[in-house]
């Protein structure tokens, strides 16, 4: 395409700047040609649950992703936008996952299952080629060594996240800066009294990383003379830091690291105040999986 005849007018009358600008092109270019975006599709396993309902609302109103489908057994052939309380998406729910993973398989599946059933399904996704984020708590380090290589042999790639919140994330990050200066630190997360289990993905994974920090940095906490008269009175030990675990209702996910220090204490505290929390989240890893090879342990990674 050629451009002539481009004329320039300045005028600084009341500090405007009028440009007139006439182009004469040498040929047609097709109407909005340029502008056509591909839509990364995304399906989501457990579509039918709390989490998953939220997920088919976030990824329904995106602008990028293009929702294309939804696995839940108990909703089986129900309509997945009805199911999750939007308008009806003409998508009828599957029952599993094999249903979906054929020739129109989608781009990213997002899963909130449960533990008892995560290993399989990661497995059976990657291996068809099809990339998955993961909310689901539950897999072991061996699981996601083994679920690493399957992905890579098949191009796939996985994200295991304990938590989708940004604000959780930025919490673990801080904790991690901080635990070289302050080694003496315990762990208080609270959630709902229908979580599976205990203690959460997202503490185990901040003791993971305060760990960390404290070794590279060879430092440790002070000795703790405390004799326990109850078992489990003190907490569970997770990489060399103590973890206490509340379930009640009326939580949703919350959580506190608290450091101690010489007549001093550092607490930092984050709260999921709703499901809504880790919808950014989870439309972040959707859309950044594809560059990410493998399998990737923490939304921290994608930011």
């Amino acid at each position: 395409t050629t451009v002539t005849n481009i004329t320039l007018v300045e005028c600084y009358h009341n500090s405007c700047l009028i440009s007139d600008v006439s182009y004469i092109l040498s040929q047609w270019i097709p109407p909005l040609a340029f502008l056509e975006v591909t839509m990364i599709r995304v399906m989501v396993n457990g579509a039918g649950g709390k989490m998953g309902r939220e997920v088919v609302k976030a990824v329904h109103a995106d602008s990028e992703l293009t929702m294309v489908g939804g696995i839940d057994p108990s909703k089986a052939g129900q309509d997945v936008g009805t199911v999750a309380g939007i308008e009806p998406l003409q998508i009828a729910m599957a029952e599993t996952i094999d249903e979906v993973l054929g020739d129109n398989k989608p781009d990213v599946i997002v899963d909130f299952t449960n533990p008892a059933v995560i290993f399989e399904n990661a497995k059976k996704i990657l291996s068809a080629g099809v990339h998955i984020v993961i909310g689901t708590t539950g897999l072991t380090e061996e699981q996601r060594n083994e679920l690493h290589e399957i992905g890579l042999k098949h191009n796939a790639n996985c994200l295991v996240a304990p938590n989708f919140s940004l604000g959780a994330v930025m919490m673990m990050k801080v904790a991690a800066e901080l635990a070289p200066y302050f080694p003496d630190v315990e762990i208080i997360e609270l959630h709902h009294n229908h979580k599976y289990d205990a203690p959460s993905g997202t503490s185990i994974l901040t003791a993971k990383l305060i760990n960390e920090a404290k070794e590279a940095a060879n430092v440790t906490g002070s000795e703790d003379l405390t004799r326990e008269s109850l078992p489990g009175a003190r907490g569970a030990k997770v990489d060399n830091v103590t973890i206490h675990s509340v379930r009640l209702p009326g939580y949703v996910a919350h959580q506190q690291v608290l450091f101690g220090g010489y007549d001093e204490t550092l607490t930092i505290r984050h709260d999921s105040l709703s499901r809504l929390s880790f919808m950014p989240g989870v439309v972040l890893a959707c859309k950044k999986i594809a560059s990410k090879p493998g399998l990737i342990y923490g939304l921290e990674h994608y930011l």
